[in-house]
């Protein structure tokens, strides 16, 4: 089989530097093409299977009644019984966090004795809010 030019200069360089550089890696690196065979759907990739296992994660839910802003002097002086004024007046709704991204505001409300929130508006529908969408 004839070779061409191409690789008889190729087989050239690579004698000559095995003489000039022995032990040493070969500064030429030569890119095959690789081919990969097509992955096997698995059949299990509907929605409602691939949601189920996330469907009984716990992730927090942080809600913010509002946010001052105030000097550290002031934060030290701070202690029992100290009073520390927020933004919003007390009929603006409270807003639900879940990381940093907010996604409902609700109403506080009491239950048992303890605080908690009746939702009123959820956030990023659309456009279209689903009003009382929990209590």
């Amino acid at each position: 089989m004839a070779e061409t030019t191409e690789a008889v200069e190729e087989k050239a360089e690579e004698k000559q530097g095995q003489e000039n550089g022995a032990g040493q890696a070969d500064s030429k690196t030569q890119a095959q093409p690789v081919e990969f065979s097509e992955a096997a759907a698995t059949g299990d990739t509907g929605a409602d299977g691939s949601i189920d296992i996330l469907l009984d994660v716990n992730i927090s839910v942080t809600v913010a009644l509002g946010q001052a802003e105030i000097p550290v002097r002031r934060l030290l002086q701070l202690g029992p019984g100290s009073v520390l004024e927020l933004d919003k007046p007390i009929d603006a709704p409270a807003d639900l966090y879940v990381g940093d991204t907010k996604f409902a505001t609700g109403t506080v409300v009491v239950v048992d004795d303890r605080f908690g929130v009746k939702v009123k508006q959820i956030l990023g529908l659309g456009g279209s809010a689903a009003e009382d969408a929990g209590a």
